[in-house]
């Protein structure tokens, strides 16, 4: 089902924007089942009661409000995060086919950067924008500035206007508007003043609305395609929805971790995945209690002296490791290791996959699943890959966890490796392999390699997009590919950039996400037969929800 989503954005607040998400609502609602949401309102709101009173949801206020607007100025990343997760909660209780979203209300707090708030905000929310510029006491040239810097403000963050309301116009002067702004290609509707705070004016609201708007033109300028942003709260909730649509069973090592056992409470509570957390049941619900967690209950436990899980697992073990001269006290032993035995879990199929990492080292994570998972038929190695999530859109960054020095067969394996995991989260690849040469400007024996690895992915993935060798930046930038690389359909264009070694993948992933602000999720360890992915130790409780719905997408 696709969800008409519509943002009323406004550089006011006030002034007639209440008429037009009032007359937008009623547009909406003569089609589909509609719900209203407000990412950041205060607690003196008296308006969204009325839009709820004329929606056909059936939400309350609580659900219909994202956060407080004191909380928003606090702290606007964090508040994102918590908006992005409050609609998708009221989404899914409503069961609407569309949502009119409001933006933030006019305030006595002079928040200079409020506006670029709604902007990322429809981002996140992935919503088609309608402004509503107020006319009163701008001249007509204040008011064509005021719409180009609005909309200028809105694409910026990613978003698509789809049509102007200019309130406070006088009807004389609806004419002329129209024309001064005829320019920027968009519907524009000229909406007379009418004083419109709570419930005694919504009939004088709506017909003066209707009468200046009317409902199938409104209707008309929502049926435009549109590439919307995938923001990185966007991208994270779609991880867990994404989950929901087919279960899987995800072990975590580390139960007696609070941040694993946070996470955990988070997924359980939205039914996104089933977990088995590996600890004592009494010890770990109790630590629960204390952190006021309240839905662990609904994972397994699995306890590492359970007898009935560890006969198996070590003749399964020695079976695996028989070449290795594997003993059952070996494996006994062996099996204390928490990453150990929960990769055990995955290999006897209780689980079908593992997120470990929070207290052990990536070696310890990775080790054992090369044991004895091992890699899938057809491929050699396994390579690392972080989901780079920037403002508006989501690339894959490889290898940068796992392989020194790769051959240019390896390349070719971590880029095919590479744009899998890209399909898999829904991104269309688009392959770079990466040099300091871009189709053939410079020379050396390192970019012989990634020559080399670009034409063996072209001979074993012939309809698979790839460009090689060639530089990040005309890898990134049409304007720089237009000049380095001019003629080819790929550069410009890449999402998925395969780095020539690890410390040039290593470093690049880290110096884009500290500079640029870009979430890095991840590794994501491809080539292995079953998903094991590895958590940093300084993980925060929102990257291990994120690791754990990310694992569980890929054994999908």
């Amino acid at each position: 089902m696709t969800v008409t989503r519509v943002y009323i954005a406004s550089p006011e607040g006030a002034n007639g924007r209440n008429v037009v998400a009032y007359g937008v609502l009623n547009a909406l609602t003569s089609k589909y089942k509609t719900m209203v949401f407000r990412p950041a309102v205060s607690n003196h709101d008296h308006f969204t009661p009325v839009l709820l009173a004329a929606s056909n949801a059936g939400l309350g206020v609580a659900l219909s409000t994202g956060l407080d607007i004191h909380k928003v100025r606090a702290d606007k990343e964090t508040a994102r995060g918590d908006i992005v997760g409050a609609f998708n909660d009221a989404l899914a209780v409503s069961r609407a086919d569309a949502a009119l979203i409001v933006g933030t209300d006019k305030s006595h707090v002079n928040d200079p950067t409020t506006y670029e708030f709604n902007a990322n905000v429809a981002a996140d929310l992935q919503a088609g924008v309608f402004l509503s510029i107020c006319t009163i006491d701008r001249w007509p040239d204040e008011l064509d500035e005021t719409v180009k810097l609005s909309i200028e403000g809105m694409e910026a963050a990613g978003n698509k206007v789809l049509g102007i309301f200019v309130t406070g116009c006088e009807p004389r002067h609806a004419f002329s508007v129209k024309q001064i702004l005829a320019k920027y290609g968009l519907p524009v509707w000229t909406i007379p003043q009418v004083p419109f705070t709570d419930e005694s004016n919504k009939t004088l609201a709506l017909e003066t609305f209707r009468a200046n708007a009317p409902t199938e033109e409104v209707l008309a300028a929502l049926d435009v395609d549109v590439d919307f942003p995938i923001t990185p709260y966007a991208f994270q909730y779609g991880l867990i929805g994404k989950a929901k649509t087919n279960k899987k069973t995800i072990v975590l090592p580390e139960g007696e971790e609070d941040r694993i056992i946070k996470a955990a409470d988070f997924l359980l509570e939205r039914e996104a995945v089933n977990l088995i957390i590996v600890g004592e049941k009494d010890a770990i619900l109790a630590r629960g209690k204390e952190l006021g967690l309240k839905y662990l209950d609904r994972a397994r436990f699995q306890s590492m002296d359970d007898e009935e899980i560890l006969k198996p697992m070590v003749e399964k073990l020695c079976e695996l490791r028989a070449k290795k001269g594997m003993t059952e006290e070996q494996a006994r032993k062996q099996l204390k290791d928490a990453s150990y035995f929960g990769t055990m879990l995955v290999v006897l199929g209780y689980a079908d996959g593992l997120v470990s990492g929070s207290v052990n080292s990536t070696a310890n994570t990775v080790r054992p699943a090369l044991q004895v998972i091992k890699t899938k038929p057809g491929q050699k190695l396994v390579s690392g890959a972080f989901l780079m999530c920037f403002k508006d859109h989501v690339a894959v960054f490889a290898d940068c966890a796992i392989n020194l020095n790769p051959t240019a067969e390896q390349l070719a394996e971590i880029a095919i490796q590479s744009a899998a995991t890209a399909k898999a989260f829904g991104i269309d690849p688009k392959v770079g392999m990466l040099s300091y040469s871009t189709l053939g400007s410079g020379k050396g024996p390192d970019v012989d390699v990634v020559e080399e690895a670009t034409k063996l992915v072209k001979e074993k993935a012939p309809d698979l997009p790839v460009v090689g060798s060639i530089q990040f930046d005309a890898a990134w930038s049409p304007t720089v590919a237009a000049t380095k690389a001019k003629g080819d359909d790929v550069a410009g264009h890449v999402n998925v950039f395969v780095f020539p070694d690890l410390c040039a993948g290593n470093i690049g992933y880290k110096a884009v996400q500290r500079s640029s602000g870009a979430l890095a999720i991840g590794p994501v360890l491809q080539g292995l037969n079953k998903p094991v992915n590895d958590l940093s130790r300084g993980a925060l409780v929102q990257d291990i929800i994120n690791t754990v719905a990310l694992t569980a997408v890929t054994a999908q």
